[in-house]
């Protein structure tokens, strides 16, 4: 039980607070361990990458200490950049996730105003199912997409597999539920008394949409752009499945899959462009972090 005591000696009362303010000291003290902890766990990781790729390949097979750079280099980003063939992984990857993106969120954003706010029967059940769709394992979907598409190809002749825009029919397939769901929360949050007045003044549910619900819920739409812009980017599995010439890969398939040549690691040039393809969502998330949470956690209280 906490206790207060007044200190009436001096010219002016002093309120002093008892065991309530020691649980909170030690509370402070704790939490700020917890968080240093986190950071150091989070932290290493790229640091390690940072390191090694400072070095040279006979100072990273060398048996001295991997936490230290003893003669830096800039070699290993220089050789990548100047590289045509990394050049063409980036490109890839970057036109990739700003096509996924636009079809994730023109898909997206009207189902879940419907599924929202548009009430119609079963629309609870469906929307639930739309997130039950991102549950998934990628591990699990990949055999039966790839046969579609292979099935497809000979029906039709066009052949998709092994091409890099095949991933713009497969990525939505990951994003699209997801940020449905995400949108779905933030629609709800939406005051109904917006959509009916607007609806009470002769709008129809379009221009609902586009002048009353993407202007208030931009945070939102900027969460769920995140979200599909960092799976875009960041996917292996599909990729590496469904693209094996090299002119078709994208970063993250295409850094293992050159640097890696037989029993060899080219570790130098793997962590610099591991660190070179994390730059793009670092950046965006540095910029976009509070719109992100706000989106995130706007499906939490209605009203």
């Amino acid at each position: 039980m906490s206790t207060v005591t007044i200190d009436k000696s001096g010219p002016t009362r002093k309120v002093k607070y008892g065991s309530m303010s020691r649980d909170r000291t030690w509370a402070l003290r704790w939490s700020y361990f917890f968080l240093i902890l986190f950071a150091i766990f989070s932290l290493t990781p790229p640091l390690y990458m940072l390191i090694t790729s400072l070095k040279s390949s006979a100072e990273i097979s060398a048996a001295t200490n991997p936490w230290w750079v003893y003669h830096p280099t800039l070699s290993n980003y220089i050789e990548l950049l100047t590289s045509n063939q990394f050049l063409r992984f980036f490109w890839n990857s970057a036109w990739v996730s700003i096509i996924v993106v636009t079809i994730t969120m023109l898909i997206s954003v009207p189902a879940a105003f419907a599924l929202a706010r548009m009430k119609f029967w079963g629309s609870a059940t469906l929307a639930t199912g739309v997130f039950l769709t991102y549950l998934i394992p990628d591990s699990l979907l990949f055999i039966p997409l790839f046969k579609m598409f292979a099935v497809f190809g000979d029906w039709t002749g066009i052949q998709l597999v092994n091409r890099w825009y095949v991933l713009l029919f497969i990525y939505p397939t990951l994003t699209v539920p997801f940020c449905t769901w995400i949108m779905i929360g933030y629609f709800a949050s939406i005051p109904k008394e917006l959509d009916e007045a607007a609806i009470i003044d002769g709008a129809s549910w379009f221009q609902t949409l586009t002048r009353i619900f993407i202007p208030v819920a931009l945070p939102g739409l900027i969460a769920a752009t995140i979200f599909a812009f960092t799976v875009s980017w960041a996917q292996f599995l599909y990729p590496l499945v469904f693209t094996t010439s090299t002119d078709q890969l994208v970063l993250p398939v295409g850094i293992i899959t050159t640097l890696i040549k037989g029993d060899v690691f080219n570790w130098g040039q793997i962590m610099t462009g591991a660190l070179l393809g994390a730059a793009p969502p670092l950046i965006i998330y540095a910029f976009l972090m509070d719109y992100y949470i706000a989106g995130l956690t706007a499906g939490a209280t209605k009203g």
